[in-house]
C-alpha cells in the first residue's frame, strides 16, 4: 500500500488578547480571541519530523501580542489582514495564512469602566497567499432574536410519524450566525458590519414568516441589495422552539401567552444567499 500527505495546516488557537487604548483619562478596550494556522512546505516536519520549515505555534502567539502593540487594532478584519500577510510574507516555508478573529463587545459604564456585552460575537475569517491573493469574510454568531408573532408553520409534509400540529401564530426565536464574502477591497469594515447587521435585523422582525428558511433568505437578500461590498452570505439558523403549555388542567386558558422555551433539540437551518455575479470563492469559506 502507498500513502502520501494529504492537505495540512498547524497554527495557534485562541490566543486571547485585550487592548487598551489610553486617550488621557478616556479608555478604549478591543477584546479578541484570535486563531492562526499555516500551511506550506510541511512534508518534511510530517514524514521525518525535521522541523527546518516550522514556524511555532509559539511564536505566531507572540506576533499577534507584538502587532497589536505596534499597529494597535482597529477593525478586526484589517488586523487579521495584517497578521496574515505577516506571516506568509516573512517566511518563504510559509504559503497560506488563515486568521479567525472574534471580538467580545464591551459597552462604557465610565471613562475607563466597561460592562460586557452579553450573546453577540462579532467574527472575521481572513486568507492570505504568497501569490497576494486574499480574502475576507465577516460575520456574527449568537445573536438571539425573537418575534412574538407574525409567524406560521403550516402545510408541511405529514407522515406516519408526525404529531405536529400546523399553525398560524407561533413564536418565532433563533440564534443567528452569519458570514458574509466581501467582493473585493472594503475601506471601512466597520461601517460595513453595522450594515449588514442592521439589514438583518431589519428583515427578521419585518418579514412575516411562514418558515424559518423563508426569514433567512429574506434576510440574505436584505443584505445583499443594501451592502454592495458584499456578495455572499452564508446564515445558520437554529430555531428555538417554543411550547405554548397546557392550562387546561389547571382550569386556566392559554392564549399564546405561556411557553415552555425548549433548548434541544431544535431544528437548525442553513443556507447562502449569493449575487448571480458573485466573484469564486476561492479559498475563502475554508
Amino acid at each position: 500500500m502507498t500513502v502520501k500527505l494529504g492537505p495540512n495546516r498547524y497554527g495557534k488557537a485562541e490566543i486571547r488578547l485585550v487592548r487598551v487604548v489610553r486617550d488621557g483619562p478616556v479608555h478604549h478596550v478591543k477584546d479578541l480571541n484570535v486563531s492562526t494556522s499555516l500551511s506550506g512546505d510541511m512534508e518534511a516536519v510530517h514524514l521525518t519530523g525535521d522541523n527546518a520549515a516550522v514556524l511555532p505555534t509559539d511564536s505566531q502567539k507572540n506576533a499577534v501580542y507584538a502587532l497589536a502593540g505596534k499597529h494597535g487594532v482597529g477593525q478586526i478584519e484589517d488586523f487579521a489582514l495584517l497578521l496574515a500577510r505577516r506571516f506568509v510574507e516573512s517566511q518563504p516555508t510559509i504559503h497560506h495564512a488563515r486568521v479567525g478573529i472574534d471580538e467580545y463587545a464591551w459597552r462604557r459604564g465610565g471613562p475607563h469602566s466597561f460592562v460586557r456585552d452579553g450573546g453577540e460575537v462579532r467574527t472575521c475569517v481572513v486568507h492570505h497567499d504568497r501569490d497576494g491573493r486574499s480574502s475576507v469574510v465577516s460575520g456574527l454568531k449568537d445573536l438571539v432574536l425573537m418575534n412574538t408573532t407574525g409567524s406560521e408553520f403550516h402545510g408541511f409534509i405529514v407522515d406516519d410519524y408526525t404529531t405536529l400540529q400546523p399553525t398560524t401564530d407561533r413564536v418565532l426565536a433563533t440564534a443567528v450566525a452569519a458570514h458574509w464574502r466581501h467582493a473585493g477591497d472594503t475601506p471601512d469594515h466597520g461601517a460595513s458590519y453595522e450594515r449588514v447587521r442592521e439589514c438583518l435585523l431589519e428583515a427578521f422582525a419585518g418579514t412575516h414568516s411562514r418558515s424559518l428558511q423563508q426569514t433567512l433568505y429574506a434576510m440574505g437578500e436584505r443584505a445583499l441589495t443594501a451592502c454592495p461590498e458584499i456578495c455572499e452570505i452564508r446564515l445558520a439558523m437554529p430555531n428555538k422552539h417554543h411550547f405554548a403549555v397546557d392550562l387546561s388542567p389547571f382550569g386556566l386558558p392559554n392564549e399564546n401567552e405561556v411557553f415552555h422555551a425548549a433548548d434541544r433539540p431544535y431544528g437548525l437551518i442553513e443556507g447562502s444567499v449569493l449575487r448571480e455575479d458573485a466573484p469564486d470563492a476561492g479559498f475563502a469559506w475554508e
